[in-house]
């Protein structure tokens, strides 16, 4: 297994496309460089926000390869594992490894809401598929498959699954979770609107959306938490708590790209079915968007 150094910031990357909806690769590696630059301590390419169910399984090696080169070892570069069987998974997993990337964030098969024996199976199966690290992707939320702490106890034995992404939007997960497994797992939060709370309970990482537009602040906010200054980071928090709401919403994605093109980063562009936001849903998020870039902090 790659030598592992998960802690901190690591965006849930967006991928970026053309107007004809191929994709883009030298913009998403250039938004990448930006949030390196700005301090992020790894990236995930290819989870939600990356549109991962909206990529030919062709496209996603390249986006990796892409990004692999790109980084250059400077930090690390996870892909997002979001099949429908847990067979096309397992081959993903090996081909994501030839790729170059050090380590994977496994999310429950798509479509079929599995039990949870099934659950397990299809974790334990990608887990023996290769030697990566994997991340546990847990969003009962959004997938409606919840992988509980009495589930990663079950599956501790597994010793390449090294990390939760918990983003239940329930906190009190992070407790339950080091009351149970200990420090088994590299405990991250997965809910923007949650992160600072996830930190002051024990999440040693940020799987982030908003850091993907506003890369500077995010940092900063980690960083104040992580060093204990509190009272400076809840004032981050509160100037950021509108936008982050962004991240827990079923258009996220549009949400989040709309924010990135609107601080100059990319496009906002969408692969259908997602589609550009029009009237007064469009209205009222960029007015969201517009009020943080203008209120955002000053940072010396």
């Amino acid at each position: 297994m790659k030598n592992l150094n998960w802690q901190g910031v690591f965006p849930a990357a967006t991928t970026h496309f053309k107007d004809d909806y191929s994709l883009d690769l030298p913009a998403t590696t250039q938004h990448v460089e930006v949030m390196i630059e700005a301090g992020i301590h790894g990236v995930i390419m290819l989870g939600t926000v990356g549109e991962n169910s909206s990529l030919e399984y062709s496209e996603k090696l390249d986006v990796l390869k892409a990004t692999v080169e790109a980084v250059d070892n400077r930090i690390p570069v996870l892909t997002g594992v979001a099949e429908y069987t847990t067979s096309l998974a397992c081959r993903y997993a090996v081909d994501a490894l030839k790729s170059g990337v050090d380590g994977l964030m496994v999310l429950p098969a798509m479509v079929y809401k599995s039990d949870r024996r099934e659950t397990m199976f299809h974790y334990k199966s990608i887990a023996k598929a290769t030697d990566l690290p994997i991340m546990c992707y847990n969003n009962p939320v959004a997938y409606h498959v919840d992988i509980t702490p009495d589930m990663f106890a079950e599956m501790s034995d597994q010793e390449t699954l090294v990390a939760i992404k918990e983003s239940s939007e329930n906190v009190r997960r992070i407790t339950d979770l080091i009351n149970t497994v200990g420090d088994r797992y590299i405990l991250f939060s997965g809910v923007d609107d949650l992160a600072l709370e996830s930190i002051m309970l024990g999440a040693v990482g940020w799987v982030a959306g908003l850091v993907n537009a506003f890369p500077v602040e995010n940092i900063l906010l980690w960083n104040l938490a992580t060093s204990g200054r509190y009272q400076e980071a809840l004032e981050i928090y509160r100037w950021f708590t509108p936008l982050l709401h962004l991240d827990t919403h079923t258009k996220l994605v549009q949400y989040i790209k709309l924010a990135v093109a609107e601080c100059g980063l990319g496009s906002e562009a969408t692969r259908p079915p997602r589609l550009e936001l029009k009237g007064n849903e469009r209205e009222t998020i960029l007015e969201i968007i517009r009020h943080g870039i203008k209120t955002r902090p000053e940072i010396s």
